[in-house]
């Protein structure tokens, strides 16, 4: 090989696509930069590994086993899938899918039964992501009975020995992945992204909000807007917020409000704009706004 011979670094990035999956990833989720920023940084290594490839340089396929640690509703799935797709698109995984599970998929009840079951999910997810939430329940030292232990070990081992044919992304609370990466130093070593996603501002989560209305053919009207902002704020403050989960069922409870106030208007003209539009009344009724908002509505 030539030390002058070259490669059009451009082409092969138009080639692989995988703007389209950035871009589409800014479209689905608003904010996050620090994530978008890292995912676009992994890419760029992913892309530049692969012209050292195909200009006969020394290459060792990169670990790509990932944790992502965040509060509920903060698009940790939504970047599997994604980076599912990118990785796809780069040549890394076959077929570029992703299949996403919990402790009850992976552990059994008794003895025999967890092997089984984390090989079926290890067979379903070869060439592709898999995606574990809330990792940190497969380790449970406090009981001794608990099958956890084997269902890690099998998975240690597929994520050393078949590490070009799978990627696994461990996600949940930061506090308790941090715990159990220090009990589980071998799941440590093997994961070379963390990835940490912040939880929404208040104005993002409103921008999340019209979105998802949006995307249903609904939409706040500009006096509404003003009282969805007030409910955030109450809401944020209020415990078990789970950032744009905690929006989607508002939204889905406002809209329930709507028919509903819609409904008692029968024999009355409806326009289209009325079937579309949020009123502030149908978030005022909200739990948020009576009582000091003591729990969620």
């Amino acid at each position: 090989m030539a030390d002058e011979e070259t490669i059009d670094l451009d082409a092969v990035y138009q080639s692989s696509k995988i703007q389209d999956t950035l871009d589409e990833l800014d479209e689905e989720l608003v904010g996050l930069r620090p994530v978008k920023t890292r995912i676009r940084e992994i890419a760029a290594l992913l892309l530049v590994d692969k012209l050292r490839s195909q200009l006969e340089l020394t290459t060792e396929a990169p670990s790509l086993h990932m944790s992502f640690t965040g509060n509920p509703g903060t698009g940790k799935t939504t970047v599997a899938l994604r980076m599912a797709e990118l990785l796809h698109r780069l040549g890394y995984v076959r077929q570029g899918h992703l299949v996403a599970v919990t402790r009850d998929d992976l552990v059994g009840q008794y003895i025999g039964h967890t092997a089984p079951k984390t090989k079926e999910v290890l067979k379903r997810a070869m060439g592709g992501v898999l995606f574990i939430d809330e990792a940190y329940y497969l380790y449970k030292p406090e009981n001794e009975r608990d099958y956890g232990a084997e269902s890690i070990e099998i998975l240690l081992q597929v994520m050393e020995n078949q590490r070009e044919d799978l990627v696994v992304i461990l996600a949940g609370y930061k506090d308790r992945m941090d715990r159990f990466f220090e009990s589980n130093p071998g799941m440590s070593s093997r994961i070379a992204h963390h990835i940490d996603f912040p939880d929404y501002e208040v104005d993002e989560l409103l921008a999340i909000a019209k979105l998802m209305l949006a995307r249903q053919q609904y939409r706040l009207s500009a006096e509404a807007e003003q009282v969805f902002l007030e409910y955030l704020k109450r809401r944020m403050a209020q415990p078990h917020f789970a950032n744009a989960r905690s929006v989607r069922n508002a939204l889905d409870r406002a809209r329930l409000r709507q028919a509903n106030r819609l409904f008692e208007r029968r024999g009355a003209m409806l326009s289209k704009l009325d079937l579309m539009t949020i009123e502030p009344e149908d978030i005022l009724a909200s739990r948020m706004f009576k009582e000091e908002g003591k729990e969620e509505g």
